[in-house]
């Protein structure tokens, strides 16, 4: 089963930046949709970011576009989350999700998705 690492997450001042990283060691996430997603605490899941495996065509939610970045790395196994000008209201933790030959599109909301465990983010002065 895929195995997914969210890492880069921690205490940031508003306006800050933080890369997120989502990894599976040795696997090539290029054939992957990849999607980022977040809860705040009391909060639903959210989705906010994804980068398709057919094109690499990113999509984000209105409440990030602008600030965030969805990006593959040179190093295959691994796709960033780039975020910019970080709000208060950015605190959350964030998940990264897999879905094989995924293109970001409803269809895709059917098909298996494969998580990682989550990475704190903290936006506060």
């Amino acid at each position: 089963q895929l195995q997914l690492v969210e890492s880069g997450g921690g205490l940031v001042q508003p306006g800050g930046s933080l890369r997120l990283s989502c990894a599976a060691s040795g696997v090539d996430l290029s054939v992957y949709a990849i999607g980022w997603f977040r809860q705040a605490p009391g909060k639903e899941r959210e989705g906010i970011s994804c980068i398709s495996s057919r094109d690499d065509t990113t999509h984000y939610v209105d409440s990030v576009k602008g600030r965030f970045t969805i990006s593959r790395a040179n190093a295959k196994d691994t796709t960033y989350l780039q975020m910019n000008s970080l709000k208060p209201e950015d605190t959350a933790v964030y998940y990264c999700a897999a879905v094989l030959f995924g293109d970001c599109t409803p269809t895709t909301q059917s098909k298996r998705h494969y998580w990682g465990q989550g990475t704190q983010v903290t936006v506060s002065s």
